[in-house]
């Protein structure tokens, strides 16, 4: 089977149109509303998923999304109920790819042979480990392209060029940049100098752009749309979903969050 990621950047270059990338925490606000939370983003027009796995220490994210994972922890949520949460998405959505972003703490806990073989049986088309670079990651690397499941690269405006290229080079599924140096959910969002590093990338990776961390209101999307392959967006989403008294209202949260997005992104030019 062909991965998810590939056959949804295909379409989408095949349509002209750009990719929407929206990140939640899995179990926050709460564990029983995280796969309808997956359909509703998806019906408001997200192109492909991030899903957070909690963990106790998430050094690259901001505040909300620390405090995101400390509530789903707090409610039980690892990594085990986070793979149940795919494998449920999978019974009503086959096609939107799903990535899990998170730290590679979790995956050692859980034993790679056991992650691998259970990541794809639920459905996991791709994974992003901030602190495990494909160049760090060991056995885990090898595994995940065995099981097709793309390991997903970061990189920031501080990644040295050389390495830049390098980081280009081994990418699978997407390529995610950082649209400047610091955590998630920073208040500010400056694209100076962001277009040409990108474009850079393009030239460079034999897979997709994605742009993210920042990104709050539709403009800030449609700028980048104008030259990413796809947008992601996560701090401000989770914010805004956070104190949803029931999983409807957190579903017409994310909603209406999300569509402003899509509608800014498909009429960027």
């Amino acid at each position: 089977m062909t991965n998810r990621i590939g056959q949804r950047f295909a379409e989408l270059r095949g349509a002209g149109r750009k990719g929407l990338i929206p990140f939640v925490t899995a179990g926050d606000p709460h564990p029983d509303w995280t796969v309808a939370l997956m359909h509703a983003l998806v019906g408001a027009g997200a192109d492909l998923l991030e899903l957070g796995v909690p963990f106790s220490d998430p050094m690259a994210d901001g505040p909300v999304i620390q405090r995101a994972s400390e509530r789903a922890i707090a409610r039980g949520v690892g990594l085990r109920q986070v793979l149940a949460m795919v494998r449920a998405f999978r019974e009503g959505d086959a096609r939107t790819p799903v990535v899990l972003m998170g730290y590679l703490n979790p995956v050692e806990m859980y034993g790679y042979p056991r992650f691998l073989d259970d990541a794809r049986a639920a459905g996991v088309d791709g994974v992003l480990l901030v602190d495990a670079p494909p160049e760090e990651s060991g056995e885990l690397a090898p595994g995940l392209a065995a099981h097709d499941i793309a390991q997903i690269v970061l990189v920031a405006p501080t990644t040295a060029d050389e390495r830049l290229l390098q980081s280009a080079r081994a990418a699978r599924g997407f390529l995610y940049y950082v649209s400047f140096a610091g955590i998630t959910g920073a208040d500010r969002l400056a694209l100076d100098g962001v277009r040409e590093r990108v474009e850079r990338l393009q030239a460079a990776a034999g897979v997709p752009v994605a742009v993210g961390f920042g990104v709050k209101e539709p403009a800030q999307a449609a700028a980048i749309a104008r030259f990413a392959d796809a947008v992601v967006v996560g701090s401000a989403l989770v914010e805004r979903i956070a104190d949803a008294a029931d999983e409807a209202a957190a579903c017409r949260a994310a909603v209406e969050f999300l569509q402003p997005l899509r509608k800014a992104i498909d009429a960027a030019d």
